[in-house]
């Protein structure tokens, strides 16, 4: 149990350090080919903030470990809003004034529904899996149209200030390499500790993912959120959430589904589904903004999706002590 839970926190402290040196010499590395900001920060961005996720949802499904894998994907978008978000307007008043964020939030809840209705059947097949991928093209395919058409939008400009500009290839190509073995090592760490402890405490896989896993693999967003929110970078602190969860449902959900398909705990769609989708659906009504309001994440609204997250983890820890 001492080394397992010694591996967890090495290989979340790397898996942190990992992503920001993956997203930096990613984003670098595009800037320096002459890639728009705007797609810069709509694809390069969104993937490397999802790919803790990936790489433990990778690792745990070929280690016959499905379940941690699904609960990762779930766990982490419960986390991204109601965690992430929550605090840092707790913190800081989040305005939307992006209109390419306007359009994510009705395309967030979609998939949100579309996730659940293909996992309704009570598992999470090859069909399953191959849907959420070629979804996640098609949204791929409209973020580079969004990319080449979205320059004037207030993002943009916010993604360029992000980007490191003063970065060379060579140095940036070095930060991406190393940023990339350290997340193929320390997701390998985590996903080893995850799994033994969980056998250890006879709990399911699935919980360690909704919990331990989900919060540590969600780390860089909040560091991220937190940090764009400070910086009165309003449409990155919330972009970066929407384009997560966007890159777990189809990205990382699908991986299971491809990977180690079969059925999985009957609580995920009766506990872990509905309070993703419950969130998705506050964060859509909060941020989206209607008849002519702006969208706005204020304090109070922070602290209910804090309260939720916590309230969630309470009752997955008190199921826990009851078995």
């Amino acid at each position: 149990m001492l080394l397992s839970s010694l591996a967890i926190l090495v290989g979340l402290a790397v898996l942190v350090w990992g992503a920001d040196r993956f997203i930096s010499g990613a984003a670098a590395l595009a800037n320096n080919l002459g890639v728009s900001a705007m797609m810069i920060g709509l694809t390069i961005v969104g993937f490397g903030t999802s790919a803790p996720e990936i790489l433990v949802s990778s690792i745990a499904s070929f280690n016959g470990n499905p379940g941690l894998a699904i609960g990762n994907a779930i766990g982490s978008n419960i986390a991204n809003i109601g965690l992430i978000l929550g605090f840092t307007a707790l913190l800081i008043p989040l305005s939307v004034h992006s209109s390419v964020l306007k359009r994510e939030y009705p395309l967030m809840l979609a998939v949100t529904l579309i996730s659940f209705a293909l996992m309704w059947d009570g598992s999470l097949d090859r069909l399953d899996g191959s849907i959420l991928l070629l979804l996640l093209c098609g949204i791929l395919a409209w973020m580079f149209h969004s990319a080449k058409t979205g320059q004037a939008d207030p993002i943009a400009s916010e993604f360029d200030a992000e980007i490191p500009h003063d970065v060379p290839t060579g140095k940036a190509i070095i930060w991406l390499l190393l940023g990339l073995v350290a997340l193929l090592a320390s997701s390998r760490t985590l996903v080893w500790g995850a799994t033994n402890i969980a056998s250890a405490l006879g709990i399911s896989d699935v919980v360690i993912g909704l919990t331990i896993v989900a919060i540590g693999t969600s780390l860089p967003e909040l560091a991220a959120s937190i940090a764009s929110a400070l910086k009165g970078e309003h449409d990155i602190a919330i972009g970066n959430v929407i384009g997560s969860n966007l890159y777990n449902l189809l990205a990382v959900l699908s991986l299971p589904g491809l990977i180690a398909p079969g059925p999985f705990l009957p609580e995920v769609l009766s506990r872990d589904q509905p309070t993703m989708i419950a969130l998705t659906a506050a964060l859509f009504f909060m941020g989206y903004g209607f008849f002519g309001r702006q969208g706005r994440i204020n304090r109070f609204e922070g602290l209910i999706l804090l309260s939720a997250f916590i309230a969630y983890q309470s009752l997955l820890f008190f199921s826990l002590v009851r078995t």
